[in-house]
């Protein structure tokens, strides 16, 4: 009996020990040097580790969205103590750092959502090229960190006219099943990158790099094709036009290398054959221009192609006679017998008068063959 009795407290003896040793290792509450929330109070639970049934009690406002506030040591336990938590550890603390999370919509951000809103519809364009103002100066907006969903258009109201918009969005909470609404209103215009003069220029300048900068302008104020930057350097003005004048395709021209009353170089060009003459432009032109032009020897009016500054060519035949076949036909000369030099003055004169046929030509290099030849006859 005596032994049954003392096996059984040997058992609960060693039930109990356990449960003795647990307690000697319950965790004492431990303050926290960094402490970061969501909601807009701050609790025991957020300050302190192991806060146990008082970890939901509110002690603190939070700070605000998006910031982070500073609090002693000495005003925690203070707070603390007043909720009934004491025996809190604070080691070498001295201050506690409390961050509020928050989601921040730059004002970036919310132009582009409006932008997207508005994209392809009431006669806009791209969203990239519509340029969004509120009516509030929106830095950015900062938002409970709860509010994670995308920003999603409900209402779209725009007036084309004056560009007005008023938009209304809708963005799904974690913690909230209703979501929560924000609402714009503002100017939104569409908008053009044209090259822009940084100086008043005249129709006879050359548009240099400096002359032209890239802006953004409204689509209104540019109307028909916009010109880019690259299209415009080096390309003439087919009116003056002021600093800060937008570009259009339609304002610029291929620079004119002939001018109506120049004085300009008359080429005459066949195969084999290159002859140049004083001439006098009828009319101004661009390279590739056709012009009329005056030789000013022969009085004669002729039509060419502008091919450089005061440089404008007649191309003749394609194929000019045969040089061998010509002077075989010439029944006056010997074999061993050299032709005549030929009349390079006659020659110049004959061929800027219009173009020639390769008859002309080959008649024009032996005017001395052809003449015996007309004697023997």
């Amino acid at each position: 009996m005596i032994r049954t009795t003392l096996a059984t407290l040997s058992a609960l003896l060693a039930l109990a020990l356990p449960a003795a040793a647990a307690d000697d290792f319950i965790a004492s509450p431990t303050l926290r040097a960094s402490v970061t929330v969501t909601s807009d109070v701050v609790r025991v639970g957020d300050l302190i580790d192991n806060a146990g049934s008082a970890a939901l009690i509110p002690v603190y406002r939070s700070p605000d969205l998006g910031t982070t506030g500073t609090l002693t040591v000495g005003q925690v336990l203070s707070v603390l103590r007043a909720k009934q938590v004491i025996g809190v550890m604070t080691g070498d603390l001295k201050e506690v750092q409390v961050t509020r999370l928050a989601r921040t919509l730059a004002n970036k951000d919310l132009e582009t959502a409006v932008a997207s809103a508005l994209e392809r519809r009431f006669g806009l364009g791209d969203a990239a090229n519509i340029n969004v103002t509120f009516d509030r100066g929106v830095a950015e907006m900062r938002l409970d960190a709860s509010n994670s969903g995308a920003l999603q258009p409900v209402a779209t109201r725009y007036d084309a006219r004056s560009g007005r918009f008023d938009i209304a969005f809708e963005i799904a909470n974690d913690s909230n099943p209703a979501p929560t609404k924000l609402r714009f209103t503002g100017t939104a215009i569409e908008t053009v990158e044209v090259a822009v003069l940084t100086r008043d220029i005249d129709r006879a300048e050359l548009l240099k790099s400096s002359d032209v900068t890239l802006e953004r302008r409204p689509k209104a104020e540019v109307t028909g094709e916009a010109a880019s930057r690259e299209r415009s350097v080096g390309m003439q003005l087919r009116r003056p036009m002021r600093a800060g004048t937008p570009l259009r395709v339609a304002d610029i021209v291929k620079p004119e290398l002939v001018v109506r009353d120049q004085a300009v170089t008359i080429i005459y060009q066949v195969p084999g054959v290159y002859l140049t003459t004083r001439g006098k432009a009828i009319e101004s032109g661009a390279e590739g221009d056709a012009v009329s032009v005056v030789n000013v020897q022969t009085k004669r009016t002729l039509t060419g192609t502008v091919t450089g500054r005061g440089q404008v060519t007649i191309e003749g035949a394609s194929h000019s006679a045969p040089m061998v076949p010509a002077v075989e036909q010439t029944s006056s000369l010997k074999r061993d017998e050299a032709p005549a030099p030929v009349d390079t003055a006659a020659l110049l004169r004959n061929l800027v008068q219009a173009p020639a046929s390769p008859a002309q030509i080959a008649e024009a290099q032996i005017p001395q063959a052809r003449a015996s030849q007309a004697q023997a006859k």
